[in-house]
């Protein structure tokens, strides 16, 4: 089952007041960007070419969640993160402090 088939039911189960919620193009779909809206939100969610209504994206900011989804990547080259070997929180959320520490070092 892909995220988009469930994203509405995400979406209000999260405190998301007057902040703008950024997707990819997956998550395009009429009733996903309604419930945003309805939300008092604004979505930064770009349409494909081929859709027959073409709306307004800010492209920066578009790439700029980009860039959080690239830090994700790196984050999961780290094995002891991507597999989450640590039993508890505290001591996961610890290596994830170390290798965002790592991250930023390089």
């Amino acid at each position: 089952m892909h995220d988009s088939s469930i994203a509405v039911e995400l979406l209000e189960n999260t405190p998301v007041d007057k902040s703008i919620v950024m997707a990819d193009k997956a998550y395009r779909g009429e009733n996903i960007r309604t419930k945003i809206e309805d939300m008092g939100c604004t979505h930064c969610i770009p349409p494909q070419s081929n859709d027959k209504v073409q709306w307004e994206v800010d492209w920066w900011q578009y790439k700029e969640r980009s860039n959080v989804e690239r830090f994700f990547q790196k984050l999961k080259q780290y094995r002891r993160i991507a597999t989450r070997y640590e039993k508890l929180a505290v001591r996961f959320l610890g290596f994830v402090h170390l290798c965002c520490a790592l991250i930023w070092l390089e």
